[in-house]
């Protein structure tokens, strides 16, 4: 018998209606896939039963690789290692299509890093259907001027198209989790605001949210110095709040604020 571990956030997916509203949220036939933090594999044998061309299996606790390697060995290739210590650009030739019930306690961290090491347009993943906690799913896809919008929603939104498909219970799960959680469908946008080092973008986010119920001037003249020229140009208004600034605002500052230290 498995136990779920609560210091790796481990929450098991049972419940079958959900797993068939999972996988059929995109295609999965004769497509390379990735699951992160597949568990006791209930969702993994319902992707297999989709007939992919490959499933990769990404799975930190010993225990539960050992687990899958017993009962689905044949059928998968289980890379027993930690999300964030693996390189996702370099996991696999095929662009992958993601599932995943992420660990709750890391979920934004995996998200960002992979907008973040996104190299130009070379995107690894065509498609990403993820698990989040409810209260982490509705910043990401909160938008301008309401109460969820942060650096979350500003990070996610530049390079993906998102969509929530559909909320979860905590009776879903082994064991129950005390929040509801929610599935969201990320995609690759074929366009997007070109900014020669993200990094910039998470630090500026971060800066003006820390404040976020007070006025953009002291956070703005922190990261530009006071130059107010920039602010004109981009016709801000500095006794706005920062969540009444709208995405593209954001990523058009970004690009001046690199283009100061450049």
């Amino acid at each position: 018998m498995i136990k779920a571990k609560k210091s790796l956030g481990q929450n098991f997916l049972i419940d079958q209606n959900i797993i068939d509203k999972i996988i059929d949220v995109v295609p999965i036939k004769n497509k390379s896939i990735l699951e992160i933090g597949p568990g006791t594999g209930n969702l993994t044998k319902n992707i297999l039963k989709k007939k992919p061309k490959k499933l990769i299996v990404i799975e930190k606790d010993n225990d539960l690789a050992e687990f899958l390697k017993k009962n689905l060995d044949d059928d998968i290739n289980i890379i027993n290692n930690d999300v964030l210590k693996i390189d996702e650009n370099t996991l696999d030739k095929d662009i992958l299509t993601v599932f995943g019930n992420l660990p709750y306690n890391i979920s934004t961290e995996i998200l960002c890093n992979w907008i973040l090491n996104i190299k130009n347009k070379n995107f690894w993943f065509d498609h990403l259907v993820l698990m989040f906690q409810k209260e982490v799913a509705d910043r990401i896809i909160a938008k301008f001027n309401t109460k969820n919008y942060g650096r979350l929603s500003i990070l996610s939104n530049w390079k993906l198209e998102i969509e929530k498909i559909c909320d979860v219970q905590p009776s879903s799960f082994f064991p129950k989790p005390k929040i509801d959680s929610s599935v969201l469908l990320l995609k690759p946008k074929l366009d997007f605001f070109p900014l020669s080092n993200p990094k910039n973008l998470e630090k500026l986010t971060r800066t003006f949210f820390m404040h976020r119920r007070k006025m953009l001037k002291k956070s703005y003249n922190l990261l530009f110095k006071g130059n107010l020229d920039i602010a004109k140009r981009l016709n801000i208004d500095l006794n706005l709040r920062p969540q009444n600034l709208n995405f593209e605002t954001y990523y058009k500052l970004s690009e001046e604020f690199e283009n100061l230290r450049s």
